[in-house]
């Protein structure tokens, strides 16, 4: 028996070696990766959100934005780039940035961050409604993902849950006109989620960067025109 448990544990420490080695090798070879550390972005995942804002164009100064799932941080960073949150060009108004994410994220200028908050309490949410004071939220964004089970369809309806969380917390903070990106996992329920937004919205559409990885199941739904609450 002993010598059994020392086999399995030899094997998970080299399974695990093996796994670590494939991933260094395929962030050497990312042109993503470079791409983050030439331009002094946190990580990759911000050509996602360049690449679908060149596209949608949803990101404009002055607008106020939630990120949800913000860590490390490179989402927040484009918006605030973008929507002109660090006040950097006096040609444009001044913009609102706020990030929340249940990890640690190290400070960015122009950003109101919430970390180690669980966007999903009702604290966190009562937090975010308390820095929104009066204003209501042009953009409302969600990058988040649940830690992978290694089981496909309990990770799929996971994210779903974290969308669904985040389209009912938009009903509240959104403005008329409003818009909504989330990123999910393709899979059984991803058109019940579809067609709860498009009860919300008047323009709901899938998109898939290029930014995206070719063996990832991520996939975004965006939503625009939020019709209200009646």
């Amino acid at each position: 028996m002993y010598h059994l448990r020392v086999f399995v544990i030899i094997k998970r420490y080299y399974g695990k070696k093996h796994s670590s080695n494939l991933w260094l090798e395929r962030q050497s070879r990312d042109p993503y990766v470079k791409r983050a550390r030439e331009e002094d972005w946190r990580c990759r995942s911000a050509f996602k959100l360049l690449e679908i804002d060149a596209k949608h164009k949803l990101l404009k100064p002055g607008q106020l934005v939630i990120d949800c799932g913000c860590a490390p941080g490179s989402w927040t960073q484009v918006i605030v780039q973008k929507i002109n949150a660090n006040d950097n060009d006096m040609k444009w108004p001044k913009g609102t940035a706020i990030g929340i994410d249940l990890q640690h994220v190290n400070p960015i200028t122009g950003a109101i961050l919430l970390s180690k908050c669980d966007f999903t309490s009702a604290i966190t949410q009562a937090e975010i409604l308390q820095k929104l004071g009066n204003r209501k939220a042009d953009l409302v964004l969600s990058d988040m993902a649940p830690a992978c089970s290694g089981d496909r369809s309990m990770d799929h309806d996971k994210i779903i849950e974290l969308c669904s969380s985040v389209i009912r917390f938009s009903t509240v903070v959104l403005k008329k006109d409003g818009a909504v990106l989330c990123k999910i996992w393709m899979g059984g329920q991803q058109k019940l989620l579809e067609d709860a937004m498009r009860k919300l919205f008047l323009n709901v559409k899938y998109v898939k960067p290029n930014a995206s990885r070719d063996d990832s199941a991520e996939i975004y739904l965006l939503g625009r025109n939020f019709k209200g609450m009646t």
